[in-house]
């Protein structure tokens, strides 16, 4: 069983994450925050650090990029896996969340027959850029 951390400030984007993970991936946890404040507190009060930290790049106070930037330095979550999720997939911006130390992007929206797979290949360490 893995944990996948989700922050989207959208609630149809929270609702279909929700309905994939009970249908697709039930073993699983999801754990869903609604937006970014508080954002580091919040991660540390989780029972165990998330195996996928899945970051709406559109979120508020703190952007995906600033969230990204936290993780990052903070020792418990430098090398987890950060995925950014985001309706921009122009190729100028998947260059700039590369960039920046996303371990992946996945577009938006969200496609059930195609998420699963995807989150079960970032946990095999590979680098997934899915923004058809």
């Amino acid at each position: 069983q893995f944990s996948l951390l989700y922050v989207e400030d959208n609630q149809s984007n929270r609702t279909v994450m929700r309905l994939m993970v009970e249908n697709t991936m039930s073993r699983h946890s999801l754990v869903i925050f609604e937006d970014s404040s508080n954002f580091m507190e919040r991660v540390k009060a989780l029972p165990k650090p998330p195996d996928v930290i899945l970051l709406d790049i559109h979120v508020l106070p703190l952007d995906g990029f600033e969230m990204l930037t936290l993780l990052r330095a903070d020792a418990t979550y430098c090398e987890s896996k950060i995925i950014a999720l985001t309706a921009s997939v122009t190729s100028e911006e998947i260059e700039e969340l590369s960039l920046a130390g996303f371990d992946g992007g996945i577009g938006k929206p969200l496609r059930v027959e195609t998420f699963p797979g995807l989150v079960t290949r970032i946990l095999n360490d590979e680098t997934v850029w899915h923004v058809v």
